[in-house]
C-alpha cells in the first residue's frame, strides 16, 4: 500500500496553529481584563461619566483601546509563552479590593478608581501567569492613565502660570498691578482661572509622551528623558501661551484673544509645541528588533490549559466579588435619618448680614448661617453632612470656598496656624474679593469632635467613625470677616469670636450627629 508523503509535522490534538494561534493568547488577555470591569461596573461607569463631562479627561475613552492594541501587537510573542495561573497574585487582588472597600466607605472616588485600574493587570497575572503579564508590563500599566486624576495640581499650576505671565509682562516693560491670580495692565484686566492652569495640556502630553517613548525607544534612559521632557515642556509652554494671549489682547486693544478665540489660540499653540516635541524626539528613535516584529516560529502552540484557566478565573471572581458584597451590606446598615436643624447658643450678639457670599459646596443635610455684631463683624457658616448612601459628601474636590461662576473669587489661599478656643490647629485661609470688597475666610472640618483642615485626614476620620461607630457624619465650618487692606483686624475678630463660641459650636454639632 502506498503512503502519501507528509507535508509537515503532525498537529498536536487540541493545539491551534497559524493566525488563530497568534491571536489566542492576546484575546485571552482581553477577556481576562474584563473580569474586574464586570464585577466593579459601577466604579467603571463613574470613570466613564467623568470622561464624558470633562474635556480634561476625555482622552480616557482611548486608553483601553490603545492598551488592547498594544497587547495585540505582541500576539506573536505571546503565542510562545506558557499560560499558568499565579496564585500569589490573588493576595494582591485582595489588597486592591480592601482598598476599594475603604475608599467606598469614605466615598473617595479616586482611590476606588485606581484600585479598579490596578485590578486589571493583577487579574491578568493571576489567571494567565507571570510570563504573560511580564511581557505586557507597559500595555497593562498604561491602563492607569484612564483614571481621571490631577485636579489637585490646578492651584499650583495656576500660581505658576500667573507668576510667569506677570514677570514676563514686567520684563516686556508693561506695568502690572497684581492681586492674587488677578492682575491689571493699562489695556485691561485679566484673571488666571482653572482653564488657564494648563492641566489638560500636561495630562495629554504625559500620556502621549509615555506611549511615544515606549514605541520609539528601547533604552531606559532615552525613555525616561523623553517622559521628563513631556512633563516640563507643556508647563513651560503654558506660561508662554498665557503671556502671548495677554500680549495679543494688549496690542489689539482688547479685541483679540478675549473670547472663544482665546481657547482656539491656546490649543493651536499647544498642538504646535507637541508636534515639535515629537519631531525632535524622533531624531533619537531606536528601531531595533522588537518582540512583536519577530516572525512566529512555525510550530504549533501548546494546548490550551482549560482546567487551570477555569480555576484561575473562578478564584479571581471569588476574590473580587466579596468587596462589593461587603460594601452593599455596609450601605444597607447605614441609617438614613435626616439631620436635625443646627442651632448655636452663642454668647455673642447677632448682627446684620454684611456679605452675600456663600461657599460653593454641595447641598448640605443641615445648614447654619449667622452674623455677629462687634467692632469688627464676624460671620459663621456651618454645613452639616449626613453620611448616607447617595447623599452629598463632606469632603469633595468640587467643594470650593470661592464661587467659580459667581461674584466672589479666591485671590489667595493657604494653611495658617492659629490658636483659639484653647486649641492649636491649622485652618485653611482664603482671601476673597469682589468689586473692591474683601472677605477673609477660615475653614476646617468637624468629624466626630475632631477638627482638621486636611481633606485626607477628614476622609480618614470619616472612615474611622464609620468602622468603629457606623457613623461618618461631619461638617464644614467657615468663619469669615470683612477687611480693607490689612487682614490682621479680621483675624483678631475671628479669633476672639472662636474663643467664645468654639465650645458651643462643638456641642451643637455633637447634638446633630447620629448616636
Amino acid at each position: 500500500m502506498n503512503t502519501l508523503p507528509s507535508s509537515g509535522p503532525a498537529a498536536t490534538p487540541g493545539a491551534a496553529t497559524g493566525p488563530v494561534a497568534d491571536a489566542r493568547n492576546a484575546l485571552l488577555v482581553a477577556l481576562v481584563m474584563l473580569l474586574p470591569l464586570l464585577v466593579f461596573h459601577e466604579t467603571a461607569w463613574s470613570v466613564a461619566q467623568i470622561w464624558e463631562r470633562s474635556e480634561t479627561f476625555a482622552h480616557g475613552f482611548l486608553i483601553l483601546p490603545i492598551s488592547l492594541w498594544l497587547v495585540w501587537r505582541e500576539r506573536a510573542a505571546l503565542q510562545q509563552l506558557p499560560l499558568q495561573p499565579c496564585w500569589p497574585a490573588l493576595l494582591l487582588l485582595a489588597g486592591c479590593g480592601a482598598a476599594w472597600l475603604l475608599a467606598d466607605l469614605a466615598e473617595v472616588g479616586i482611590v476606588r478608581q485606581y484600585a479598579l485600574a490596578a485590578m486589571l493587570p493583577l487579574t491578568v497575572l493571576a489567571v494567565l501567569g507571570k510570563r504573560i503579564a511580564g511581557a505586557l508590563v507597559f500595555p497593562l500599566a498604561f491602563l492607569l492613565f484612564a483614571v481621571p486624576v490631577g485636579e489637585s495640581l490646578v492651584p499650583p499650576l495656576i500660581d505658576l502660570t500667573a507668576n510667569f505671565t506677570v514677570q514676563a509682562l514686567r520684563l516686556t516693560g508693561i506695568p502690572v498691578l497684581r492681586e492674587g491670580n488677578n492682575f491689571a495692565i493699562p489695556s485691561g484686566n485679566w484673571s488666571v482661572v482653572d482653564a488657564c492652569s494648563g492641566l489638560r495640556y500636561l495630562i495629554s502630553s504625559i500620556t502621549l509622551g509615555c506611549l511615544f517613548s515606549y514605541l520609539s525607544y528601547r533604552t531606559a534612559w532615552r525613555r525616561a528623558a523623553f517622559i521628563l521632557a513631556s512633563v516640563l515642556v507643556p508647563i513651560a509652554a503654558n506660561g508662554v501661551r498665557a503671556y502671548m494671549i495677554v500680549m495679543m489682547g494688549h496690542l489689539s486693544g482688547m479685541t483679540l484673544a478675549v473670547g472663544v478665540d482665546h481657547l482656539i489660540y491656546g490649543w493651536l499653540f499647544f498642538g504646535i509645541v507637541m508636534l515639535l516635541l515629537f519631531w525632535v524626539g524622533s531624531f533619537w528613535r531606536e528601531d531595533g528588533p522588537a518582540a512583536h516584529n519577530a516572525p512566529a516560529a512555525p510550530r504549533p502552540a501548546p494546548p490550551l490549559p482549560v482546567r487551570p484557566l477555569a480555576g484561575g478565573v473562578a478564584a479571581v471572581l471569588a476574590v473580587l466579588a466579596v468587596w462589593p458584597a461587603l460594601a452593599s451590606r455596609a450601605d444597607q446598615a447605614t441609617a438614613v435619618a435626616p439631620a436635625a436643624s443646627l442651632a448655636l447658643a452663642s454668647p455673642t450678639p447677632a448682627g446684620p448680614a454684611f456679605t452675600t457670599w456663600q461657599p460653593d459646596y454641595a447641598p448640605a443635610s443641615s445648614t447654619l448661617r449667622q452674623f455677629f455684631a462687634g467692632q469688627q463683624p464676624v460671620g459663621l457658616t456651618v454645613l452639616f453632612y449626613r453620611d448616607a448612601p447617595g447623599s452629598a459628601k463632606l469632603v469633595s474636590s468640587t467643594n470650593r470656598i470661592g464661587q467659580q461662576k459667581a461674584a466672589f473669587h479666591e485671590n489667595s489661599s493657604g494653611l495658617r496656624d492659629e490658636n483659639f478656643g484653647g486649641r492649636h490647629m491649622a485652618v485653611r485661609e482664603a482671601m476673597l474679593g469682589f468689586e473692591g470688597r474683601r472677605l477673609l475666610v477660615w475653614q476646617w472640618y468637624w468629624v466626630n469632635g475632631s477638627l482638621t483642615s486636611s481633606n485626607y485626614v477628614g476622609k480618614l476620620l470619616q472612615i474611622k467613625g464609620k468602622l468603629l461607630a457606623g457613623n461618618g457624619d461631619g461638617a464644614a465650618v467657615m468663619v469669615f470677616a470683612p477687611y480693607d487692606e490689612d487682614p490682621a483686624a479680621a483675624r483678631a475678630a475671628m479669633r476672639a469670636f472662636l474663643d467664645s463660641n468654639l465650645e458651643p459650636l462643638d456641642q451643637a454639632l455633637a447634638a446633630t450627629r447620629r448616636p
